[in-house]
């Protein structure tokens, strides 16, 4: 099914058109609950593989010392609760059975790694070029990977992330299965198969981007017409590919290649929710009957989280796509 984005509130740049040259085209990924094969774009889906190539593992988290929990028991726990917030009850009920409960308590309990060597990565994204205009990538590629870690790394507390360009015309013998974690050590991190509806909309930037000045005048006339730049017509929301970057908590800071300190080029943005109460303008019109934002499961079909409600950006070298990507949360 599409996804359309509504137009704008208001046409900011009618009455601001420093903003014209500073626009860009981004990619609203718009992943809803789906069966993806390999052969789609998907967020949670099976990966295009190449069996001869090895499956990314973590060295950094090995069994049996580390602890988390069982994706069946996760996947179980989303299905009862998502089935329990659909139906209705009358005031003052409990939200779950006894038997709903004892699911959900289960999918809280820690257990070891039970496979030895490194747990293997989960696979997160995969866009195809034909799906996805304009999709950055190596020449010749036309299929984008990412995978990452089921458990948060250093101070950051984000999945370490592996990135794979690919032509897959090139891939003749495609693994049939794909090894999986036997546990997560942060079940945020295990998305549910989604298939991708991509739609390019434009954007502009944050108001951490803009001079002081603009910013203000920004922020006092949307204040006149009903509008909140940040969240109504600057950086479109939800997973997307190139755009701006999201900057919210904390003020722009330098990003750089850290092999050759080059600029960097926004490759991909995965954000757990589509829209929420502030960003609610942009939920598109086919999801215009959807439910109140403030429910568990309104826009957020993938069942990701990043931090407490973030996104993950990831960037890549503007001189080279050999050199390291860079990632930054939001």
């Amino acid at each position: 099914m599409v996804r359309t984005t509504p137009p704008r509130p208001v046409d900011v740049t009618t009455d601001f058109p420093e903003l014209v040259p500073l626009a860009r085209t981004t990619v609203r990924l718009h992943p809803r609950t789906g069966a993806p094969t390999a052969a789609d774009s998907s967020i949670g889906g099976p990966l295009l593989w190449p069996s001869g190539e090895p499956w990314p593992t973590c060295p950094e988290h090995a069994g049996p010392w580390h602890l988390g929990y069982a994706p069946d028991d996760v996947r179980r726990c989303r299905r009862v609760l998502a089935e329990a917030w659909s139906r209705p009850r009358a005031a003052g009920a409990d939200l779950l059975t006894e038997e709903e409960r004892a699911v959900v308590d289960r999918a809280g309990e820690e257990t070891r790694i039970s496979q030895d060597g490194p747990v293997p990565m989960v696979p997160v994204a995969q866009l195809y070029a034909a799906d996805v205009p304009g999709l950055p990538g190596p020449r010749g590629a036309d299929l984008l990977q990412l995978l990452w870690c089921p458990f948060d790394h250093d101070e950051d507390y984000l999945p370490r992330t592996e990135l794979r360009w690919r032509t897959a015309a090139e891939i003749s013998d495609p693994l049939a299965t794909a090894p999986r974690p036997s546990v997560l050590g942060n079940d945020d991190y295990l998305p549910e198969p989604c298939l991708l509806h991509p739609e390019p909309v434009t954007e502009y930037p944050a108001p951490h981007e803009l001079p002081k000045d603009l910013a203000a005048r920004l922020h006092a006339w949307g204040k006149r017409r009903g509008v909140v730049y940040q969240y109504d017509l600057g950086v479109a929301p939800g997973c997307k590919v190139a755009g701006h970057t999201p900057w919210s908590f904390s003020d722009p800071s330098p990003m750089a290649c850290a092999e050759c300190g080059s600029g960097l080029l926004p490759l991909l943005t995965i954000d757990g929710r589509e829209w929420d109460g502030g960003s609610r303008s942009w939920r598109p019109v086919e999801d215009s009957h959807a439910a109140d934002p403030s429910l568990p499961d309104a826009g957020g079909d993938t069942h990701l989280n990043i931090g407490r409600g973030y996104s993950l950006q990831l960037y890549v070298c503007a001189a080279s796509w050999e050199h390291p990507h860079v990632r930054n949360m939001q």
